[in-house]
Parts: C-alpha cells; structure tokens; sequence
C-alpha cells in the first residue's frame, strides 16, 4: 500500500501536514517541491504566503505569516505568528448517526440506590485536607491488603488526596471550587461507597459535606478525634468493612448507554491530533449523543481561537453567550498574571508540528464532533442533559479531568500525539494514539492506534464506530491499559484559585 506523504484537509488550505518525513525535493500537492525536510506532523507550503498573509488549516486562519513564505517552505514558528481574528465559520459536515440498534443497547454496570449509573464498584478515601492524605494513603494500602482479598466485587480502594484545604480563605472562587470538586467525587457513581478523613483544624471543615448533594452513606472523621495516624488507621478499617458489606457483593446489570457520560481529553498533542484521533473520537461523540448519552468538551485554554465554532452550534443564543462569557474570563485571568492565552501550545506540541493556539484549538475542537452544543457548565459542576456539552477548565490535563469527574464522567476518553501517561480514578481512562509510530513505541500505554487514519487502513466514522464500542466495554468492566498498569492515585489535582495565605 503507498501512503500519502501529505494531507491536505481543505481545498482552502495554502498548507498541507507531513504524513512522514518529507526530503527535501519531493514532489507536494499542486506542483511544489519541499525545499527542505519536513518532519511529521509539521506543516509545508503549497503555495507562496505573503507577509501577513493568513496560514488556512482546518479551512480556518491558523495565524498569518511574519514573512513571505515560499512554496515547498517549512511552515512554523519561525514564520507563523498568532493572531485573534476568526475566519467565517465553515458549517459542519453531518454528523456520523447512532442506529437504532444503537438507541436500544445497554452496557454493563451499577445501578446505585439513587439511580445514578456506574462503570466502577471502587470504594474512596477522600482528604478534606492537604494534612490528611499521608493517612488516606495509608488507609487505603491496608485496606487493599486486608478487606479488598474477602471482596471481589469491589474494585479497589482509592486515596482521594490534594493539597489544598487550608491556607485559604474560608469564602471565595477557591473554597467553592475545591468543596464543588470534593462534594463531586464524593457523590460519583463509579465509588459504591466513601470515607472522608480531615485533620480537625484545617479550613475545609468535614462538617462542610454533610449539605444536601453530597451521597448518601458518607462517612467522616477527623484524625484528631480518632488520636492519631495509626489509630485512625485502625478506626478507618472498621467503617471500611460496613462499606464492603454494603456493596461487597454488589453485581454488574443492564444499563442503557444513555447514561454513559465521557469526559473528552488531549494531552501531549502534535500535528496529527486534528486529523486522526480527535475528529475519530468526534465520531464516537456523535453516536453517544444520538443514543442520548452525553460527551463533555473541556479545556477552554484551548478551544481559544476555535470557540465560535462551537457558538455557531449552541443549541440556543444563551448557551453560546455562556460560553463566551468563560472565554472572557480566561482573557482578563491570564493577563492579570502576566500570560496569555495564546502561550499554550508547549515545547512538546510544538516539537509535534503544532504552531498556534488557534491550530491547536481547532484540533482539540474536533474531539466534540459535528453534533449541537447543549449546554455550557462550570468547573467540577455537575453536567446534565444529553448530547455535547461544555464544562469550563484549564488545559492542564490533570485539572480539566478532575473538573470533568466531578462532574459525572464515568469514562474518559484522552488523545495523545506525544505519549501522554494517564489514568484517573475512579473513572477509567482510555488512551488513543494520533499516530503509528507513537503506538508502536508505547502500545503499553496505548489503548486505540487513530495512525491507520493518515495511512489510509481506516476512515475516521470507522475508527469513531470502534471508539463508541470501546466506550461500551470500558464502561462494562473491560480493563484500560492505565488502569492494568494502577494510573489513577496521583491525577486528582482540583483546580486551585486563589490566594495560599
């Protein structure tokens, strides 16, 4: 089979993206010839671009040229410069369609006395408290040694810890967001059961969780009443196995895929991001918003430069003005700290091919598909409806995954180019990578190869068929390969505003 050394993705592009390393003197679209090597995943001209001229990708500015490039140049970071101004929207192709067959299927998983739908059966530990997560540690070390050998049906026991919970304002975003996060893993479908361990003195008070929204059957205490570290360990055992009695025993049953809910992520992106994986698991969001399950779309960093594509899709005038409202926001945040936004492309995205944020966000937007956008929520809010949503986050991928859990994902689903590492319980993790030699160095890690995309083996409904059906027995139980390897202890990193007094 010949695979195509370049991809172009619009007859509107004036760049195509090296599907392999280009020699210098090979032939490219339209009659150029590279004029020096091209690495993969990084963009060459076919036609000359002026100064000042923009860069099309995607059918969209991707920035404009800082000099004349030729045809057949290296199209980068020495001669392509960011710039805020939006190109027309190009209207989204239809999107890939759920079957019938799709609306009537169900998954495998637990239904929760309040109703709500589980693919894990872990029991958590959660620090109040930056002061408690040594001793959740320990709780949870044990119990996995003593309690979880007489309960095979409980998935594990998971330290919960941060380091916030004090040092900070009893009041403000801080506080909120952090109790929000918290109030989220404690009430999330995927643990049968929670102990919340405090130190005693901190700000983020135990007594903060017992309002209403936060499940049911919680268990508290704080390490100062129970008289120590080793005590408390002692003292957690003994609520721990109540817990196990509870849901020990507990069976895997029909669920509809309806309520399946993914949190969308991409981590370590590179030049093939948008192409392969990310518009493949657009696809797989499309089916699960057509049997009515729901996909949240998060990073806002870097959906910057992309956001009125998914305005020109809100399902209504005040869905799309929320969502502007956030980017607002980010605007004034990162400029009180010195930064912008359109710093965020990092070494390794760029090293990947990646230029702007704009490119970068054009790509990362892929991931939502084609369907409407059906609502807009806060940080770690919990997500409601059906079909595309939006929850409002940084780009660091730790944060925006925890926000999305809190929220109510029961699976997350996290493209790489580069090779991120990443699991996050107690919602399993499926890992997909953009391109063949990623998967190759790192299939270890890497649960879904998007590479046969660029090399034409697969087309991207087929690999969003594939992804909407690993979704599916994720989601009944089949193990991801960072959760086979024990990802997930160290990636609940709460979004941290505020000051640290």
């Amino acid at each position: 089979m010949t695979v195509a050394k370049c991809i172009l993705l619009s007859e509107a592009d004036n760049v195509v993206v090296a599907n392999g390393r280009i020699e210098a003197g090979e032939a490219l679209p339209g009659g150029a010839v590279a004029l020096t090597v091209i690495e993969p995943g990084h963009k060459v001209a076919i036609r000359p671009i002026a100064k000042g001229e923009a860069v099309i990708k995607y059918a969209q500015a991707i920035g404009r040229a800082t000099e004349d490039i030729a045809a057949g140049a290296h199209v980068h970071s020495h001669n392509l410069i960011f710039e805020s101004g939006r190109m027309p929207v190009v209207p989204p192709s239809a999107p890939v369609e759920a079957t019938e067959a799709d609306k009537a299927r169900t998954f495998m998983g637990y239904r929760r006395a309040d109703g709500r739908a589980g693919t894990r059966n872990f029991v958590g530990i959660v620090a109040s408290v930056n002061c408690s997560a040594t001793v959740c540690h320990a709780i949870a070390d044990e119990a996995n040694r003593r309690l979880l050998p007489l309960y095979p049906g409980i998935d594990g026991f998971v330290p919960i810890v941060h380091g916030q919970g004090c040092g900070m304002s009893a009041t403000g975003d801080g506080m909120m967001v952090l109790h929000r996060t918290l109030a989220g893993y404690a009430r999330h479908p995927n643990f049968g059961g929670v102990l919340m361990v405090g130190l005693g003195c901190e700000v983020n008070q135990l007594t903060l969780y017992g309002q209403k929204g936060v499940a049911a059957g919680k268990r508290h205490f704080n390490i100062q009443d129970a008289g120590g570290s080793r005590k408390s360990v002692e003292k957690a055992m003994g609520v721990l196995a109540e817990i196990c009695e509870e849901v020990g025993n507990l069976q895997r049953e029909p669920i509809p895929v309806s309520e399946i809910v993914v949190g969308l992520q991409c981590g370590g992106s590179d030049g093939m991001s948008g192409i392969t994986a990310n518009p493949a698991l657009g696809a797989a969001v499309d089916i699960l918003a057509g049997v009515g399950g729901i996909g949240i779309l998060s990073e806002t960093t870097e959906i910057y430069g992309a956001e009125h594509l998914l305005a020109y899709r809100a399902a209504s005038p005040e869905i799309a003005q929320k969502l502007d409202g956030y980017i607002k926001w980010w605007e004034d945040h990162t400029a009180k700290h010195g930064a912008s936004i359109d710093n965020n492309p990092s070494p390794g995205n760029k090293r990947g091919g990646l230029t702007t944020i704009l490119e970068k966000s054009l790509g990362a937007v892929a991931k939502g598909g084609q369907t409407p956008l059906n609502g807009v929520f806060g940080y770690a809010e919990k997500v409601a409806g059906s079909g595309l949503v939006f929850m409002d986050t940084p780009g660091y991928d730790p944060v925006s995954a925890t926000g999305q859990v809190a929220g109510g994902a029961n699976v997350i689903v996290f493209t790489t180019g580069r090779g991120s590492c990443f699991g996050s319980h107690p919602t399993p993790s499926i890992k997909v990578a953009t391109n063949n030699a990623l998967y190759n160095s790192m299939e270890e890690d890497m649960d879904v190869n998007c590479g046969v995309i660029a090399t034409g083996e697969k087309t991207i409904p087929q690999m969003g068929r594939e992804l909407f059906e690993l979704i599916v027995d994720t989601a009944s139980g089949k193990k991801t390969k960072s959760e086979l390897f024990g990802y997930g202890d160290n990636e609940f990193v709460p979004w941290h505003l505020g000051a640290t007094l």
